[in-house]
């Protein structure tokens, strides 16, 4: 089998050492040295005072933390290390800059990533175009986004720009007739109430204060896990403003907590869940867009700051399998297997490791030997695609650290560039629920290359720590270990005091175990965004009809006749009760089905799938998928659990339809 590669030679960077160590004011450790670097990491150029990576910064811990392992870090000080040693004597390259944002540049741009962009210069035009995206929006969305409207309206005013500038009194007026109103059409004191109600122990948890900052801390896997329900059916910025009458209150509750994740468990939802991939890419771009603004919303009623990264393009490698783009890297790997989403060279590290055995000790935290490493990488480089490599020869642990160094040397970090410091933001929100919620978000707005990259590895990362028991790699190890080489830039041009240096290792310790943790959670998009993908899909239906109506009078066509066939196709002359789904690749292509109360998705399939023949069934089961399509929605792909007769009366216009995921 040939694999063509049009390889450049091997270009590896992930750790840049520039400059000897200098003594400074400072001290570290037991030893007392002093040290000063230009330190690159990644592909970020970080020009800080560091300290040295062994030795541990001290830290102040709060009284209630005496059962904190204070070699819980150990981990992650040693990673920081191995990545030092394997990447001396490596060849640099050109970093990517992170460009210093202008007054109201940041702003700007995120209204376009909001799709927004009409509100403001050049593009500015009549505000009513954005009114149905607008009026769709919670109390706290409209806040988020009328604040950068306002930012962005004075920046232009000033630079003197000659753009229509929309007044924001007169965008947001329909925010203010409803000020009243929750998200979900309920009055705000319920909203509080039922956030009250869906509040449990996750608050409670105790916590590591280090200086100024507090943490919630690492937490042992030995210490039982509370259960609670998480809520997705209200705007988590909602739920945060409700919490904040209470919040003295619990603060001094969480002082006498325990320090146990929590088991999120995702409540019962009679209209079926929806998770990323469920939904059309329609849709999914308004679900973005919404994503943006309630994750914005969220920080700023929590005062944390969010700030979206902007890197300057710089010329990278267009081929081979190391430092190269991850998009770049998927096309390359298209040609050879298409539709493939995970580019081959993980998915090949990744199943070599597993050939080993997930039970080998140590696994991910013993590190292969750095000259080595550097010879297989350019062995792969220069024979993976052609199917010559002998992956026989690659040690596990050395799979392992070829794993870690990729994720390390894109050009671009796994997380993003735009939302790698939202990530780390994570860290400094109050709660355990608030910190899930914004990863969720976060998981949500990642690009499709990069979310499904961190999917397979976050489903790995869970398979190796199943077999703890005999690779002692507990979950926290496991995120100790894999914090670096993902928040490989996460200090981006900051000073590093000692302190800062603890906070940035146990803050990113702790997302990595939030992520790998509640990976299953994180992929679900929360039901109220897609109640308001719904009412946008509504409102310009809506819109469209009236304008189709206008437009037929204007050609004098027999407007009746035109609202009587629109009537006939709502109703598809099915009796009431009764829904009529399609099956186009199935032998049974058409089945009318009664519903009742207990009817799920999964028992609409059952009836369809029992008419196929033995080996067919067993082969279509599991591949094929009942949809909701049209009425207020694009398409969405209904989870097994869906009861059909509560879908239906979300949206009585839909048609159902039976089919692949791939069609």
């Amino acid at each position: 089998m040939n694999w063509l590669s049009s390889s450049q030679g091997v270009v590896l960077t992930a750790y840049h050492p520039s400059g000897k160590d200098r003594a400074v004011g400072g001290n570290h450790g037991k030893g007392g040295e002093k040290a000063t670097a230009s330190r690159k990491y990644g592909q970020y150029t970080m020009n800080q005072e560091i300290t040295k990576v062994p030795e541990k910064p001290p830290f102040d811990r709060s009284s209630s933390q005496d059962s904190l392992d204070e070699l819980s870090m150990e981990d992650y000080w040693t990673e920081l290390e191995n990545i030092k040693k394997s990447s001396e004597n490596r060849q640099d390259q050109e970093v990517v800059v992170v460009k210093e944002p202008d007054e109201g540049e940041l702003e700007e741009e995120w209204l376009k990533e909001a799709g927004l962009s009409n509100l403001f210069g050049e593009s500015a035009g009549d505000p009513q175009e954005s009114m149905v995206f607008l009026s769709t929006l919670t109390r706290t969305q409209a806040a988020a986004v009328q604040k950068r409207v306002e930012t962005v309206s004075q920046t232009l005013r000033k630079k003197n720009k000659q753009y229509q500038i929309p007044d924001v009194r007169d965008i947001f007026a329909q925010q203010r007739e409803s000020k009243e109103k929750a998200p979900d059409g309920t009055n705000s004191q319920s909203v509080r109430t039922d956030e009250n109600k869906h509040q449990g122990k996750d608050d409670q948890d105790s916590s590591l204060v280090v200086g100024e900052k507090e943490l919630i801390p690492l937490v042992s896997e030995e210490v039982p896990a509370s259960e609670t329900d998480i809520n997705l059916e209200v705007s988590f910025a909602e739920q945060a403003v409700s919490q904040k009458d209470s919040s003295k209150e619990k603060a001094q509750k969480s002082k006498d907590g325990d320090a146990s994740l929590p088991n999120f468990r995702l409540p019962k939802d009679k209209t079926g869940t929806t998770r990323i991939g469920d939904l059309a890419p329609q849709d999914m771009k308004k679900v973005c867009h919404l994503a943006l603004i309630e994750l914005t919303a969220l920080y700023d009623v929590l005062g944390v700051e969010l700030k979206q990264q902007k890197a300057v393009k710089i010329k990278t490698k267009d081929s081979g399998l190391f430092c190269i783009p991850l998009i770049a890297l998927l096309e390359q790997d298209q040609r050879k297997v298409p539709g493939t989403r995970i580019p081959l060279i993980f998915q090949k590290l990744i199943s070599r490791i597993e050939e080993g055995g997930l039970e080998t000790e140590g696994l991910l935290r013993i590190p292969g030997a750095a000259v080595r490493i550097k010879n297989l990488c350019q062995e792969l480089e220069a024979k993976f695609y052609e199917g010559t490599f002998n992956w026989e020869s690659v040690k596990q642990h050395d799979a392992a650290s070829l794993l870690k160094l990729f994720i390390r040397e894109l050009p671009q970090p796994l997380l993003s560039v735009e939302y790698l410091k939202a990530f780390q933001a994570v860290q400094n929100l109050p709660t355990r629920t608030q910190q899930l919620q914004a990863l969720n978000l976060l998981v949500i707005l990642l690009p499709d290359a990069n979310r499904d990259t961190l999917k397979a590895l976050l489903e790995f990362l869970q398979r190796v720590i199943d077999n703890r028991e005999k690779n002692k790699m507990t979950t926290m190890n496991v995120a100790m270990v894999m914090a670096p080489n993902l928040f490989m830039c996460h200090t981006l041009g900051l000073k590093s005091s000692e302190q800062r240096e603890f906070v940035m290792a146990a803050g990113t310790a702790n997302i990595m175990h939030l992520l790998i943790k509640y990976q299953q959670l994180l992929w679900t998009i929360p039901k109220f965004i897609v109640n308001q993908v719904r009412k946008q899909n509504t409102e310009n239906h809506k819109k469209d009809k009236k304008a189709m109506k206008k437009l037929l009078k204007k050609r004098a066509f027999d407007r009746e006749k035109y609202e009587k066939q629109d009537k006939s196709t709502s109703d598809a002359d099915v009796p009431q009760g009764v829904i009529r789904v399609q099956a186009p690749h199935l032998s049974k292509v058409s089945m009318a089905i009664q519903l009742t109360e207990e009817l799920k998705a999964s028992d609409v399939l059952a009836r369809f799938l029992s008419q196929e023949s033995g080996i067919a069934q067993t082969l279509k089961k599991g591949e094929v998928f009942l949809y909701e399509i049209g009425g207020n929605i694009g398409e969405r792909c209904l989870d097994d659990d869906t009861y059909m007769k509560d879908l239906y009366q979300l949206n009585p216009n839909a048609e159902w339809v039976i089919k692949s995921k791939a069609s």
